[in-house]
């Protein structure tokens, strides 16, 4: 065919092979003549794939033998140094100035301080310094510079320092440097919350390694200065707990803008090491992600194997994107970049991982349980990586050992809070002694919120409780300055007061571990953070005097009929035995179930030595009303997030609290033992801090309801939420739900029938319009109270009689204190501080230095009756504590008594209740005030005709 291809037959017969013909071809000569052909078709292809300078490329050079960039090689090689950098602590001292500073900003001379360095003084020996000798506060001058503390001397003359120097004189005051806070979600998990400001957590799946908190930081989130208003200057921001791989985290620093000394207001201006010395991550173990991912046959974790798994295998794509790149590495490094016949591997999916594999993250991990931290330490030595802190970390203080097989030799921190428990059933193996007892066996407790979990502000507090509990004093302010700088990596710049470290510095009012101690100035960097702080009026600092008692972990309490108390010198009641105790020896005996004597009961006395009944001797003891927990969910719940334990919601139905009533659990138990021994609890709404129903007032002590006086009051008050939480179903709206209420309550007030059902809603509404049976509304807004407040008014014109109100919430009552005090109208706040965790709190005061008092005192001044409420459960710890914060910061609006009173008798004065008091075997004996830091319950009456005895 012309022109075109020859036929098979033809080419075949053109073929070299037939040119020779095979009976003339040797075996051997053969064997060659295939070997030249296969080597000239070898040198033909590689001349093929030879790229032309003339069509390729201009220049040769720029491109290797096997067709790659060499520029791109040479980047490469960059990265692989990159790879190979071992991170070091940034420097303190050494340095003329903080990177962080800014020129303009004058130096300030702080006179007349009293200091906490941070660490012994010289020469003391690393045994003694465990101990706690050669720790102490000092008189001293700090000079700030550039960002850096400059100078700490006795006394540093003003003519010594640069003119223009601001002086600050601190009268005395503690100094410190800034609170560090290694466990927050400030700026991504913005508050109030809403759903557009939500960050915190990348729920796309499960491994997430590769995700930064940088990228959604909000350098405008209201909560970054609050919690700066509690000395915090320093907070490592991390991802959430929902994955079991969250992302990288970042440490900041609570200067934003122009307003506090920076040049922009940008989430990179807010790193505390502009070098970026250190990157970290976020890992998490346990429910959190199994929760939030298992889904059988569709998606997992579904169990604490599976996560297992998950961690292996992502460290195992780690790993291996790690050798593959070490090769690559070795490789060019050692023959050229010629003899490479790709680029560097690189997978930025597992780029942060490889880091972390690298040495060049520090891990903090969420793990709470024995499975979890053995689990987790399997794999630090399985893929040889380091963990620097376990994070929420309940159950270290069991396995300390576990802790100490961790790679590298150098066992994790352990991140805790001081009492929050009992919330889901890994933090129900708890113990608020878990820092004392890690402590004494060679760990590190460190004291963190979790913000908004905890409000960041009060960070500060949770150490101070850490002391309460045993934790030595120096160990306990360590907790949340030295030991969190150690581990974040910055142990040469933050946390201690001394030259060459950063000049982040706080001056407080009063000792930073004592109850209610809030900063009158904190200075980031050197510059003064509070253009006008709001100073409160307190006494002459005094230091706490740590006390070496409190290590003596309290053994189970003794149940006592007969027991007698000496060395109380200060007695808090209301009942009168007929003597100012107030400064003298009294004596306190129990018998039959009563307090029988307050005095000097020399009789008694003499009785009880020649009966042998068990004496206790007091050191500054105190006798002072048991608390009373009002709004919890106690005596309905056991452990929060497990609904089995749980009464459960009851927004759909009206319901008693008595017939849900499940007595003798842990919290119960705890309650009691802090002198918590009376409860007032109400039905949840739907679920969480609200209530639908009616409350019910009984015995925490008590084993089961139908125990004598085990309910002092079967239904208290009726109660409604109005908060956000009671949009939905046939109330969709805030309005439909106060109309709601006003129909319901007109509707009693209409009616002339009696009810059928003395347990209906409709029989105790009818209670509640006649003023026999007080209204508790659980609402934070304002605005809503406001509504409230008219809709009483509707309803006692038509009934004509007052309509007994209490508002349960208040964040945001302080706006209508007067209007609440003319209306008769009480308030049990819950919380106490409100933070502005949600939109209806946006308007909450959050205190000095910030604002000029809170809730309670606007309240106080306005003549409104005034509770505590419980805003979570495990707060029963804390509630002679939180009353102390409003004794302490009160500007002397209430005494101790008074104190006492907003968790116990106002609430029942607001309930119109009578209180079970002394006489019915309800008391606490304490040495030291049941309001202050360093006191120890010794002895709790609950009711029940014994005593139990610590």
């Amino acid at each position: 065919m012309k022109g075109g291809l020859p036929s098979y037959q033809e080419a075949a017969g053109e073929s070299r092979c037939q040119r020779f013909p095979r009976s003339r071809m040797s075996h051997k000569r053969r064997r060659r003549f295939v070997g030249l052909g296969l080597l000239s078709f070898i040198a033909y292809a590689q001349w093929k794939h030879l790229p032309s300078s003339a069509t390729v490329h201009p220049d040769a050079s720029d491109i290797t033998v096997h067709g790659l960039s060499v520029k791109q090689l040479e980047s490469d090689l960059d990265i692989c140094k990159a790879l190979q950098r071992k991170p070091q602590d940034p420097i303190g001292e050494g340095r003329d100035r903080n990177s962080r500073y800014i020129d303009g900003h004058a130096p300030t001379l702080i006179k007349n301080a009293t200091v906490w360095v941070g660490e012994p003084a010289p020469g003391t020996s690393p045994e003694d310094a465990r101990n706690g000798k050669g720790y102490e506060w000092i008189t001293a001058d700090v000079f700030l510079e550039h960002g850096l503390i400059k100078r700490v001397e006795t006394a540093i003359a003003a003519s010594s320092v640069a003119p223009d120097a601001i002086i600050y004189d601190a009268n005395g005051r503690p100094l410190t440097a800034g609170i560090i806070d290694m466990h927050s979600h400030a700026g991504v998990n913005s508050l109030p919350e809403l759903v557009g400001n939500e960050d915190t957590n990348e729920m796309s799946e499960d491994i997430t390694p590769y995700v930064r908190v940088i990228d959604g930081l909000q350098p405008g989130d209201h909560q970054i200065q609050v919690i700066k208003s509690g000395g915090v200057t320093t907070s490592l921001v991390l991802p959430g707990s929902g994955n079991n791989m969250g992302g990288e985290a970042y440490v900041i620093k609570h200067a934003v803008g122009k307003a506090d000394g920076r040049n922009e207001t940008s989430a990179a201006d807010m790193l505390a090491d502009t070098d970026r010395n250190w990157r970290y991550m976020k890992m998490a173990c346990g429910e959190n992600a199994k929760r939030v991912y298992g889904r059988p046959g569709k998606s997992g974790p579904v169990s604490r194997l599976g996560e297992s798994w998950e961690f292996r295998h992502a460290f195992e794509q780690a790993a291996k994107l790690v050798r593959e790149q070490d090769d690559w590495c070795d490789s060019a490094t050692k023959l050229g970049l010629q003899s490479v016949k790709s680029y560097l591997p690189q997978e930025i999916r597992w780029e942060s991982l490889g880091a972390l594999l690298r040495g060049q993250v520090h891990l903090n991990t969420h793990c709470y349980t024995i499975p979890d931290l053995e689990a987790f330490v399997d794999h630090t030595n399985e893929f040889k990586f380091k963990v620097r802190a376990f994070h929420h970390a309940h159950q270290t203080y069991l396995v300390p050992e576990i802790l100490k097989r961790v790679y590298g030799g150098d066992p994790p921190a352990s991140a805790l809070f001081a009492d929050n428990m009992w919330y889901k059933a890994e933090a129900n193996v708890a113990s608020e002694f878990a820092g004392k007892i890690l402590w004494d066996n060679g760990l590190t407790p460190i004291y963190v919120s979790d913000n908004p979990v905890l409000n960041a502000q009060h960070v500060v507090f949770e150490a101070a409780k850490a002391y309460k509990y045993g934790l030595p004093y120096h160990v306990a302010l360590a907790a949340v300055t030295t030991a969190p700088a150690e581990r974040l990596g910055f142990g040469q710049r933050l946390g201690k007061i001394k030259p060459g470290f950063d000049a982040d510095v706080v001056v407080w009012d009063s000792d930073p571990l004592s109850v209610g101690a809030a900063p009158v100035q904190v200075w980031i960097d050197g510059t003064a953070q509070f253009e006008h702080p709001v100073e409160l009026q307190k006494p002459a600092v005094e230091l706490i005097t740590p006390d070496e008692s409190l290590s003596k972990m309290p053994d189970d309490p003794m149940q006592l009929d007969e027991v007698v108390f000496t060395g109380v010198t200060n007695v808090l009641l209301d009942e009168d035995f007929g003597l100012d105790a107030h400064g003298r020896n009294v004596t306190v005996v129990f018998s039959k179930g009563q307090i029988t004597c307050v005095g000097s009961c020399k009789d008694e006395l003499r009785a009880a030595v020649q009966s042998k009944t068990r004496l206790v001797h007091l050191k500054n003891g105190y006798l002072s009303k048991s608390f009373t927990a009002f709004g919890s969910k106690i005596g309905l719940n056991a452990i929060d997030a497990e609904d089995v334990t749980d009464n459960g919601a009851s927004s759909g139905t009206f319901s008693r609290g008595e017939d849900g009533l499940a007595l003798e659990t842990q919290k119960l138990n705890i309650s009691y033992v802090y002198g918590v021994t009376k409860a007032i609890s109400a039905p949840a709404h739907t679920g969480g801090n609200n209530h639908h129903g009616t409350s019910v007032g009984f015995l925490t002590g008590a084993k089961t309801a139908l125990e004598k006086n085990a309910v002092f009051a079967s239904d208290v008050a009726v109660h409604y939420t109005l908060d956000l939480s009671s949009k939905g179903g046939s109330t969709p709206s805030i309005s439909a739900a106060v109309g709601a209420l006003r129909q319901k309550l007109l509707a009693a007030a209409a009616s002339n029938e009696t009810s059928k059902d003395a347990y209906s809603e409709e029989a105790f509404l009818k209670k509640v319009v006649n003023g026999s049976l007080p209204l508790v509304v659980t609402v934070q807004s304002a605005d809503v109270i406001a509504a409230i407040l008219k809709v009483k008014k509707t309803v006692e014109h038509a009934t004509g009689s007052p309509l007994p109100l209490v508002i349960y919430g208040g964040a945001e009552s302080w706006l209508v204190a007067d209007e609440l005090a003319a209306a008769k109208v009480g308030v049990v706040l819950s919380p106490l501080l409100s933070y502005r965790t949600s939109w209806d709190q946006r308007r909450a005061l959050t205190g000095a230095p910030l604002t000029d008092g809170t809730a309670v005192d606007r309240l106080l001044d306005a003549g409104v009756v005034t509770g505590i409420g419980l805003e979570e459960d495990w707060l029963v710890r804390d509630l002679g504590l939180l009353a102390g914060i409003v004794y302490r910061n009160g500007g002397g609006r209430v005494d101790e008594k008074a104190a006492l009173g907003l968790v116990s008798g106002n609430l029942y004065k607001l309930l119109g209740l009578k209180e079970p008091g002394v006489k019915e075997g309800h008391f606490v004996i304490s040495e030291g005030s049941p309001l202050d830091i360093g006191s120890r319950i010794k002895a709790v009456g609950g009711g029940l005709g014994t005593v139990s005895v610590l």
